[in-house]
């Protein structure tokens, strides 16, 4: 039976009701997805139409899309004639194709440690080097960007705790499951946690909010939610696209959802078209998919980034994995993307055109990607603060 969302009394909430006259307008809602562990996005958008990529990896190169003598689902999905998805990545082909999901090749930081903690560490804090703020990226833009928003649930960290990129002064929250606010399905310590709250927010207009807030999530349950446009994988991954879908249906004040996906660091038995690799890029893809369809009448109104700290080595390693690289990918997918396009500058594989030990050259800094989000799509042009001493260059990926 179809989970109907309730309909909610939008005079409660905060931007609407209580708003002071000096706010800025609310952008997007922004999700983003943090693949932890350096994917390896050579094999997640193939550059097919590079030789040497074929001889970097004899065992763990994906089949060009007219590779005779191979299964058709097993071979890369030509995008533009020199980049193709990895087959199972094939449930993003709506998303591609009615050119609302966008892909940014040679994308990275500029840090070449190679160090997985150092390099998650300066880029949730959108920084060089140690020396700058200790804050978020995300949490600066929360900070410098007044909606006027005192949801609790303006931020939201998907997981047991909020991501290093929220940490800032403005309050988040973290949440792995919806199902946690009903209190396991105790009612008498929800009634007894709500008559205290009562009591604690007795004459306090923003706990009235929080509470409004509350009674919305206690009407929500993950278990019965089904979308008539969409199957969610049933992952933790799958969970947190799912809640996050519900949260900006129920209109709870929710502007960044940030989402985890680990598992990424394959230095062994990686995978080509089936295994370890595979599966995690087809949750990925099926995610994103499910939840593209399921928010298709909010698109005009939705950003969705994906990025991983740094990618993979070019060449395969002895044991059938890729060992720590630089250049990565990132994708953005929303209602106002310049679609159905690799964007950046390929550098290419052959020799003299990596760097390091053999690793896919940055061409493209994050910042660059997530300041064009910030400015157009979020309404916050302080680029300046949330990304210090960087000057970024637009890259026109969004409309």
């Amino acid at each position: 039976m179809l989970h109907t969302l309730p309909v909610i009394n939008k005079s409660w909430m905060p931007r609407f009701a209580f708003a002071p006259h000096n706010v800025a307008p609310r952008g997007d809602t922004l999700v983003v997805i943090f693949l932890r562990g350096a994917a390896d996005v050579l094999n997640m958008v193939v550059p097919h139409g590079e030789d040497a990529y074929y001889a970097l990896r004899p065992t763990l190169g994906v089949p060009h899309p007219d590779e005779s003598g191979t299964k058709k689902d097993e071979r890369a999905i030509d995008l533009d004639g020199f980049f193709g998805f990895h087959p199972s990545m094939s449930a993003l082909l709506d998303a591609w194709t009615s050119q609302q999901l966008a892909i940014i090749h040679a994308c990275g930081a500029p840090d070449e440690s190679r160090s997985h903690f150092k390099a998650m560490e300066l880029m949730e804090r959108g920084v060089d080097d140690e020396r700058g703020p200790a804050s978020g990226w995300i949490g600066r833009h929360l900070a410098t960007l007044n909606t006027g928003n005192s949801s609790p649930l303006r931020a939201v960290g998907m997981g047991t705790r909020p991501q290093r990129s929220l940490s800032g002064s403005v309050p988040v929250s973290a949440l792995r499951s919806i199902a946690d606010f009903h209190l396991g399905g105790d009612q008498r310590a929800l009634q007894q946690m709500r008559a205290a709250l009562n009591v604690v927010y007795e004459d306090d207009v923003l706990g009235q909010d929080t509470l409004s807030i509350m009674d919305t999530l206690e009407q929500l349950d993950p278990a019965t939610y089904q979308s008539p446009f969409a199957t969610y994988p049933e992952t933790e991954f799958g969970l947190a696209l799912k809640q996050t879908a519900m949260l900006i249906k129920a209109e709870v004040g929710l502007e960044v959802s940030a989402i985890d996906v680990g598992g990424w660091d394959t230095h062994f038995a990686q995978g080509s078209v089936t295994g370890l690799m595979p599966s995690l890029m087809k949750d990925l893809a099926d995610g994103m998919a499910a939840f593209h369809a399921d928010m298709q009448q909010h698109m005009k109104n939705l950003t969705v980034v994906t990025m991983s700290e740094f990618g993979r080595r070019a060449s395969e390693n002895g044991s059938l994995g890729t060992d720590h690289g630089h250049g990565s990918m990132m994708m953005v997918m929303g209602g106002n993307v310049d679609g159905g396009k690799v964007h950046g500058e390929w550098p290419g594989l052959q020799d003299g055109q990596m760097i390091g030990p053999g690793d896919l050259a940055v061409t493209t800094d994050y910042r660059d990607v997530l300041s064009e989000v910030l400015q157009k799509r979020l309404n916050n042009p302080a680029t300046d603060q949330i990304f210090p001493n960087y000057t970024p260059i637009i890259r026109n990926l969004l409309r």
